[in-house]
Order: C-alpha cells, then sequence, then structure tokens
C-alpha cells in the first residue's frame, strides 16, 4: 500500500492481507486497514472496490479467504454479526437490515436487541416520538436507517461501522449522524465511516483508507489531501477529477408546452396546493428536508398515487393514473429511492433491460428478440455497465443505479422521474450520471429529480425548487448556493434568493 502512515498506538482494529473471492470474481485482493482509538476512519474507492465486502467480513456477515484482523490486540474471526458484537463491532449496513412485514418491536426481539436500549438511544437522537410498534414497511427510508443506527448503538460498540448512512439522509438527519460519532470518539470509541460524499470525510474524518481494485492504495488526513489526493487514489492518476461544475444556463422556454406539470396538486395533510411546471430539454430540481412531502409527491407524478384534488397534466394532456403502467404509457417513468425495488434482484443485467420491453415490442406484432438484443446493448453500452455479474443483486451499486435508468433508456420515455439516483454511489458514476441526465435533457426529454445533496443542484439542474409542508414555497436559481437552499428548506425564503423567472 502507497503512503501508509505508521500507527503510534495500539490499533483499535487491524486488518492485514485480507482477501475475499467469489469464484472468478476477485473482491478483496489484499486489504490492509489500521484504525486508532478515538479516531473517525473513512473507508474509500469507487464502487466495487471492496469496501462492503470487507465490512462484511468485519461484522462476520461473510468469511474471508486469507488474512487476519484484530479487534484491540486480540485475533478476530466473527462468524456472525452477533459474534461480531461481542468483539465490539456494531455495523449500520448499507441496506436497513430489518424485515418489512414485522413491527419494529418483533424486529429487534428477532434479533435479540434490547427494545429498552434502542428506546434509551433513539431518545439521545431526538427521535423518541418513532412509534415501535409501526411496521418496517410502513416507515421511510432515512428513519430506518436512523433506528439501525440506534440498534447499533444499544451495543454499546468499540467501533461503530457507518456504510453510506447519510447517503439517505437529509442534512437535519445527517448532522445526528456526526453528533453520534463525536460522542463515540469522546467515550473512548472509534468509527469506521464509509461515504462518497467526499465534503463529509473531509469535515468528520480523521484518517482515510482508499481502496482501489481490492487492496488498499493509500492513507492519509482526508483535510490535508482534500478531493483531489483522495479521488486520484480513488479512481487513478488518469481519472479526471471534477467535470465543468459551471451553472447551466435556463433554457429559452418561449411558448413550449410543459412535459409535465401539476396544477393545485393535494393528497391528504401531506400535499397541499402542489403546482409547477418542467419543459422538454430541462432538468428542474427539488429539494427538501426529509418528511416533507416529497416521496408521496413523487407516487403521485409516477401515477402509484392518486391525488385527492388538483390535476397532473403530461404534455399539454390530463393523466389520471390508477396504476403506475398508466403513467408509463404516457412516457413518465420513474427511477426510485431504493434501485432494487426497481430491478428483478435474481434476474441477468440483459433481463432486468428487456423487461420493459415486451410489452412494447409486442404491442403491434409478433415479439422480436433481435429488436430487443439491440435496445439493450445499445442501453448497456451507453451507460458502460459492468456485465460480469451473473444477476442484478451481485452488481456494485453504482451499476445497479445505472440498470434502473438503462431499463428505461431501452423502452423510451418523455418525462424521466429520479428520486435521489446518486444515492451511494461513488463520484466516478456520479459524474457519469450526471452527464447522462444532461444528455437525457439535451435530447428533448423532460427531467424532474430530486436530490438530498445540495451540490448536485448546480452541477446538474436547469431550476430549483424547493418544498416545505407539502408546499412549493420557492423556485431558486440554481447558483444560490447551498445556504439559500437550506434557508428555503427550513421555511425562511430570502428574497435576494428567488430567481427572476
Amino acid at each position: 500500500m502507497e503512503h501508509i502512515v505508521a500507527a503510534q498506538t495500539e490499533p483499535l482494529l487491524s486488518v492485514r492481507d485480507v482477501a475475499k473471492t467469489y469464484g472468478s470474481v476477485v473482491a478483496l485482493r489484499s486489504a490492509d486497514l489500521t484504525v486508532l482509538p478515538r479516531e473517525c476512519h473513512a473507508l474509500l474507492g469507487a464502487n466495487g472496490a471492496g469496501k462492503s465486502t470487507l465490512v462484511k467480513i468485519l461484522t462476520g456477515v461473510i468469511g474471508r479467504d486469507a488474512g487476519e484482523i484484530r479487534v484491540a490486540g486480540q485475533a478476530s474471526a466473527p462468524s456472525s454479526p452477533v459474534a461480531a458484537y461481542a468483539v465490539g463491532l456494531a455495523p449500520v449496513f448499507q441496506d436497513p437490515a430489518l424485515v418489512p412485514d414485522l413491527t419494529l418491536k418483533q424486529n429487534f426481539t428477532l434479533t435479540g436487541t434490547s427494545v429498552a436500549g434502542v428506546q434509551e438511544q433513539l431518545d439521545l437522537l431526538d427521535l423518541g416520538g418513532l412509534d415501535l410498534d409501526e411496521y418496517v414497511k410502513d416507515i421511510p427510508l432515512p428513519f430506518l436507517r436512523m433506528l439501525d443506527l440506534a440498534r447499533a448503538l444499544s451495543y454499546a460498540p468499540k467501533l461503530l461501522v457507518l456504510d453510506e448512512i447519510t447517503a439517505a439522509l437529509p442534512p437535519d438527519l445527517a448532522e445526528k449522524v456526526f453528533a453520534v460519532i463525536a460522542r463515540q470518539k469522546a467515550a473512548g470509541g472509534s468509527v469506521l465511516f464509509i461515504s462518497h460524499r467526499l465534503e463529509e470525510v473531509i469535515e468528520h474524518c480523521d484518517m482515510c483508507t482508499v481502496l482501489r481494485d481490492g487492496r488498499a492504495v493509500d492513507q492519509f488526513v482526508p483535510r490535508e489531501g482534500g478531493q483531489d489526493r483522495i479521488v486520484r487514489a480513488m479512481l487513478g492518476e488518469t481519472a479526471a477529477i471534477v467535470r465543468d461544475e459551471g451553472r447551466r444556463a435556463a433554457r429559452e422556454r418561449g411558448d413550449a408546452r410543459p412535459g409535465i406539470e401539476t396544477r393545485s396538486l393535494a393528497v391528504g395533510r401531506q400535499l397541499a396546493d402542489i403546482s409547477f411546471a418542467a419543459y422538454p430539454g430541462e432538468v428542474l430540481g427539488l429539494v427538501a428536508l426529509e418528511g416533507q412531502g416529497q416521496d408521496l409527491l413523487f407516487d403521485v407524478l409516477s401515477g402509484e398515487r392518486r391525488p385527492d384534488s388538483g390535476s397532473l397534466v403530461v404534455a399539454g394532456t390530463p393523466l389520471t393514473a390508477r396504476h403506475p403502467a398508466d403513467a408509463i404509457r404516457r412516457g413518465v417513468v420513474l427511477v426510485p429511492a431504493d434501485r432494487m425495488l426497481a430491478l428483478l434482484p435474481q434476474r441477468s443485467i440483459r433481463e432486468n433491460i428487456a423487461h420493459p420491453l415486451h410489452r412494447r415490442l409486442s404491442r403491434w406484432g409478433p415479439f422480436s428478440r433481435a429488436k430487443e438484443n439491440t435496445l439493450v446493448q445499445s442501453a448497456i453500452e451507453r451507460l458502460s455497465i459492468d456485465t460480469r455479474a451473473p444477476q442484478a443483486r451481485s452488481l456494485s451499486g453504482g451499476n445497479q443505479q445505472k440498470l434502473t435508468v438503462a431499463k428505461w433508456l431501452a423502452a423510451g420515455f418523455s418525462t424521466l422521474l429520479l428520486f435521489d439516483p446518486t444515492r451511494g454511489i461513488d463520484i466516478g458514476t456520479k459524474h457519469q450520471i450526471y452527464d447522462l441526465v444532461r444528455q437525457l435533457a439535451d435530447d428533448g426529454n423532460t427531467v424532474v429529480m430530486f436530490t438530498s445533496e445540495l451540490r448536485e443542484v448546480e452541477l446538474v439542474c436547469d431550476r430549483v425548487i424547493v418544498v416545505y409542508q407539502g408546499r412549493v414555497v420557492a423556485e431558486l436559481a440554481v447558483d444560490v448556493g447551498e445556504e439559500a437552499l437550506l434557508n428555503a428548506m427550513h421555511g425562511t425564503v430570502s428574497a435576494n434568493g428567488r430567481s427572476d423567472s
């Protein structure tokens, strides 16, 4: 490993030459990692670099093929997550480890977790109002991540392992995570922090280790190395670190008809008088704190939910959708926050892309396998999808997200709804997604994109609207900056932040 900094004290966690293969696929070649006491240590790397594999080995989900792991000086080879808890390692995985059809209490009882301990941690997180008798499937993803965090903290771990926890969180909940990190360090413990949000790493982590191609290639203090060094280590010296980050000027709309438009949409008490228009050839950004109605709004836009009042208009014609299929037939498609909901996890990459095609290709005659193959291959090449994995669930997070877009790219659409499309994706794949979204808009499609990463507004969008308490409270220029966006997201709209449009 290049540039490794020698540890000055006894490590809390020491990983040496850990390797793992799955048949012909090498997940880890020879990974090294050292985490000191009272340290927040970032584990970084592009999707597929081996981060999640290493976390699963550390926490007893899978076994290693070779190498040594020591926790507080003692050899460690946990055979299960329960065994990992026993030696002081507590993970919060990228996907919530909870059974959807059980209540929270039932989930905690199932895993032998103290319900009282979880409740105590929720109180410390100022989330004591969450109902532990509620079913997991009825709880928004950000709060499931916080519940998983409370469960991990209830074990009083020496090392708290956070795998992309902030990727699904709005700024207010992310700040609670950073407060937990500070408390964990103050109490003598450590944190292994995995995030693709490099600004978080630089601000909150004391040290970082970068994996590439299954091995550690660099270790340094993030705030000293900065984003440039992090990205070079992740992607290689020849990688383009940042593409053009200049704001795109809002397009001249003239008399253009909106691609999709809402008129006074309302649903119960969650959405009230939602009105906006998005035009062909532009990317309309949407930002909001968690729980402001954005999830429900995208359900309405995609045909998953009917509004109580108001109307949804697509290309000048009202859309009354009773099912997402009605919206799809009108060219409105959704890439949801949870990419696995949009995929057939146990099916191949080609089957996933071809799935929406079958109805379209057979509508006016016999099914064309040759046409399908042409469209599928074109989508794979345009998005540079790694096709070596036998099933969609075996892909890295970045390739899974590409796959959710690829199936609509092959099937065709006029309006693309993106809900946090770069959540949990490395910086290289993020920029591929940014470029693709801009290309799709340039092709004349309408794009509506919710993002929890405010920096993406200026990178990708032409305009941005802010939703607060179920209403559109502001339309802002994309270059107003994060402070103005945050003020609007909290219900305080700056007069000089409002766009002139």
